[in-house]
Formats: structure tokens, C-alpha cells, sequence
């Protein structure tokens, strides 16, 4: 495999003399090994604060100013709050959407050797349904954002961690407090 191309060399052929490959000045930071330039940054690989030259997630959105790191640092706050509003609001959708609930009653030993009955509720949901399809097309956007989120984290770049994280923190905060919590009273270990 002939690698004289990241030496900014060429072979033209096995029989031909070494000649310098033409480069364009805005693709010259690398070339790709099929022999097509391709537009590719460094990325860090340790935490930084920085507005220079920082990739989100497209080729085409680069931060290059502090204005615009700002502006990516709202937008990626409120993505953030968005996540998390979202796995509440499906949660909420879910339990209004449940239907065919069941009640199936269990003999259970009582005290003194007595039998008691104990009554529990089965929720079931329709496959073919639009509360289930609404969940359906719910869930995809939650997993693409999920992982946007996630690539956006792996800027390395300290203020949009920071973003990602306190976006998800406020909307935790915001829209997570009237989740109805279940604590078991007779569960003992935690």
C-alpha cells in the first residue's frame, strides 16, 4: 500500500519518477486512502474550554466566536431539558393510554393459618393502537436525541458538557417532580 501521499509525494506509477501531489489549501489537513480528500478535524481528547474551531455535530455548524459558543450553550441546555421533559411526558402517556386492566385474585397464608385473598391489577396495551404508535415515533426521538446529546458530550468542549448537564439537571427538576414515586413499605433492602 503506497502511503507516499501523506508525505505530500505521489507515485504516478511503479515505473514513473516521484512527483509532489497537488493539494487544495483547504483540504490538505489529511486525505483519505481511496485517493478522495476528505474533510476531517482533530478531535481532543481531554477536556477543554475553548470557542475556536468546535465541530457540532455537522460538518457545516462550526463555533468560531464566543457569541456563538452562547448560543450553542442555550440550545444545547434546552435539548437537554427537552430529553428529559420527553421520558416524563411519555411516562404520563403510557398510564393514561394502559387499558384491559385485570384483576386477578391470589390465595395468600394469613395469619394463624387463615387464607387470605389478594387482589392484584394487570394493565395491558394494544400493539395496534395509536397511544402505542404515538409511543412508538416518541421513543425514536428520544433515542436520537439521547445520542446527539451524547455526541455533543464527547466534544470534550467544557461548556457544552456543562450545557448538556445542566440542561438535563433543570429539566429533571422542572418536570420530574410531580412523577409519582411507589415506595414498597415492606421492602427492606435498597
Amino acid at each position: 500500500m503506497d502511503h507516499s501521499h501523506h508525505m505530500g509525494m505521489s507515485y504516478m506509477d511503479s515505473n514513473s519518477t516521484m512527483q509532489p501531489s497537488h493539494h487544495h489549501p483547504a483540504t490538505s489537513a489529511s486525505h483519505s486512502h481511496d485517493g478522495g480528500d476528505s474533510h476531517m478535524m482533530m478531535m481532543p481528547m481531554t477536556f477543554y474550554f475553548g470557542f475556536k474551531n468546535v465541530e457540532l455535530l455537522f460538518s457545516g455548524l462550526v463555533i468560531n466566536t464566543a457569541g456563538e459558543m452562547a448560543g450553542a450553550f442555550v440550545a444545547v441546555f434546552l435539548l437537554a431539558m427537552f430529553y428529559e421533559g420527553l421520558k416524563i411526558a411519555r411516562e404520563s402517556l403510557l398510564r393514561k393510554s394502559q387499558v384491559s386492566i385485570r384483576y386477578n385474585s391470589m390465595p395468600v397464608p394469613g395469619p394463624n393459618g387463615t387464607i387470605l385473598m389478594e387482589t392484584h391489577k394487570t394493565v395491558g396495551q394494544q400493539m395496534l393502537s395509536f397511544p402505542h404508535l404515538l409511543q412508538t415515533v416518541l421513543h425514536i426521538i428520544q433515542v436520537v436525541i439521547s445520542y446527539f446529546l451524547m455526541l455533543i458530550f464527547m466534544t470534550y468542549n467544557g461548556y457544552l458538557c456543562i450545557a448538556v448537564a445542566a440542561g438535563a439537571g433543570t429539566g429533571y427538576f422542572l418536570f420530574s417532580w410531580k412523577k409519582a414515586v411507589v415506595v414498597d413499605i415492606t421492602e427492606h433492602c435498597h
